[in-house]
């Protein structure tokens, strides 16, 4: 139950974490450990597992572009690396959109934004994720690095060695072992760094008032973007497009960032409607919501633009050297990631696009609540189908991924709910604070 203070006409309301919430937030991490027990059991088994590495040579010859060479020693069982595998990909999907609450914050500050002060507080919550999300990054990357990136492995870029690979050799001088691991440590401290520091800001503002913190928070958050236009794209090429090692895209990098940026704004919308339904955030209203479902409506579509321009342009030029990622992921490996294909539109372009055209679906809770479970499931598909053609090929599946994807959702929830709860939901000295409560559209 919400308790409410007064303080300079606006309402303080804290959020208090149930008994029972941290149960179900446990029992989700607990049904997560069982399905990927299971899992670990049925892939260690044989059951269920594809075995179709042959399958490469569907692609129309042009897997072997990709995988010419590519004896690939060093490699765990199948259980053991689709564990790893999964482990990387749901860690790489949650930190981005831990992110995307810090970068919501931001580009607020610098727009001299309004309207969204009311949810100001839960895309702070949003990051509490970037800190031991690093740490699992780097513990998954130093011990499992040869079951997710081919270019580690030893011999591929020596001359010498049987596993030379002329191609992956003329990158050496961005992928190798310790570049790549104080990029990712810059990466993840740029952004734990100002997460931090603009979440400070904003506490002492609610403590002392004034306008000093938030002119403060405007220079931090001007940085903070610059910052991450490249560390975003960056991380997509070394976290995910360096899997496929030989292919690349130009485009790849605003690709991700469409994927966990949408997903930020459905996390954020979700989280204001339960916080609204349960008592909470007493001055959101309608068009708070509106908004919110026209940023998810319009960044579906930019998500759906990037990604038909990556498409078209490899499917126009027809270059073995770049079709082979969708050849796999469109016929190869028998067919193993067609449906993921289409579903992909589906689920990530489709429904949202149809949902939300009307003007009153951006005003209904349960509408919004459908569309933003359905795009938070969509791009984590979406981030499955990067990793698992060029990790897995056909010894794919879905229960050890489903597994640990409700690990680190519920691990999550435990966080972000934490940190709700630890400051006022509603940033009561907020200059805007009043535009905000009288919001409209």
């Amino acid at each position: 139950m919400a308790t409410l203070t007064h303080h300079e006409g606006a309402t303080a309301e804290h959020l208090e974490v149930s008994p029972r919430t941290n149960r179900n937030f446990i029992f989700i991490i607990v049904a997560g450990v069982v399905l990927l027990a299971i899992g670990l059991i049925m892939s260690a088994m044989g059951i269920g597992s594809g075995h179709h590495e042959a399958a490469a040579g569907v692609a129309h010859g042009a897997g072997a572009v990709q995988n010419a060479g590519h004896a690939a020693p060093h490699e765990s069982p199948t259980w053991l690396k689709r564990l790893i595998v999964s482990l990387w990909h749901s860690n790489v999907f949650f930190i981005g959109v831990s992110t995307i609450g810090t970068f919501f914050v931001a580009l607020q500050y610098v727009a001299y934004a309004g309207w969204s002060v009311m949810i100001k507080r839960i895309n702070e919550a949003m990051s509490a994720w970037i800190l031991p999300g690093a740490i699992i990054m780097l513990v998954v990357f130093l011990f499992g690095r040869h079951d997710l990136f081919h270019w580690t492995h030893e011999g591929i870029m020596d001359p010498k060695s049987e596993h030379y690979d002329a191609i992956i050799a003329g990158k050496s001088g961005f992928l190798n072992l310790p570049f790549y691991l104080i990029r990712t440590v810059v990466y993840l401290a740029i952004w734990w760094f100002f997460s931090r520091w603009l979440r400070n800001l904003s506490l002492e503002e609610d403590l002392h008032g004034g306008t000093e913190y938030f002119h403060k928070s405007i220079n931090v958050a001007a940085l903070f973007l610059v910052l991450y236009a490249v560390t975003s794209s960056m991380s997509a090429w070394d976290w995910v497009m360096s899997v496929d090692v030989h292919w690349f895209s130009t485009m790849f990098g605003w690709y991700v960032f469409a994927s966990w940026w949408v997903t930020g704004i459905a996390v954020t919308t979700l989280t204001a409607i339960y916080l609204k339904q349960a008592g909470y955030l007493k001055f959101l209203n309608s068009n708070h919501l509106h908004d919110l479902g026209k940023f998810m409506f319009g960044f579906s579509i930019f998500w759906t633009y990037v990604w038909f321009s990556q498409f078209m342009l490899i499917w126009y030029a027809n270059l073995p050297e770049e079709a082979v990622y969708y050849n796999q992921r469109l016929g190869g490996f028998n067919g193993a990631y067609t449906w993921i294909f289409f579903f992909n539109l589906i689920i990530n372009f489709v429904f949202p696009f149809l949902a939300l055209m009307r003007r009153d679906a951006k005003r209904q809770m349960i509408m919004l609540k459908i569309v933003c479970i359905a795009i938070i499931i969509g791009h984590w598909s979406d981030f499955y189908l990067m990793f698992m053609p060029a990790t897995m090929k056909g010894d794919n599946g879905f229960i050890i991924e489903i597994g640990v994807a409700l690990i680190f959702l519920g691990a999550y929830l435990i966080l972000f709910t934490k940190r709700l709860a630890s400051a006022a939901l509603v940033p009561v000295n907020h200059p805007f604070l009043d535009e905000s409560i009288h919001h409209t559209t």
